[in-house]
């Protein structure tokens, strides 16, 4: 099964981005999506950018996995 995390591009550096998840900065490759822009969410996977999400559905699935760390945290 293969995951993809929300992201939020933070700054662009030639071909990858400086993303945060939930405060944490990383780079990200962003060959495979057009146009980029700061502010915007993407999908992150294996390190690259893979495709352009809303924003709201970004802040509901950060919060998602936030509530299920929480529940694995309380086992």
């Amino acid at each position: 099964m293969c995951l993809s995390i929300p992201a939020k591009i933070e700054g662009i550096e030639g071909d990858e981005a400086i993303v945060s998840i939930n405060g944490a900065a990383y780079k990200a490759g962003i060959h495979l999506i057009d146009n980029p822009k700061i502010g915007e969410y993407v999908l992150l996977h294996a390190g690259f950018a893979i495709q352009k999400i809303n924003d709201k559905e970004a802040k509901e699935t950060l919060e998602l996995i936030k509530q299920m760390n929480n529940i694995s945290s309380e086992t």
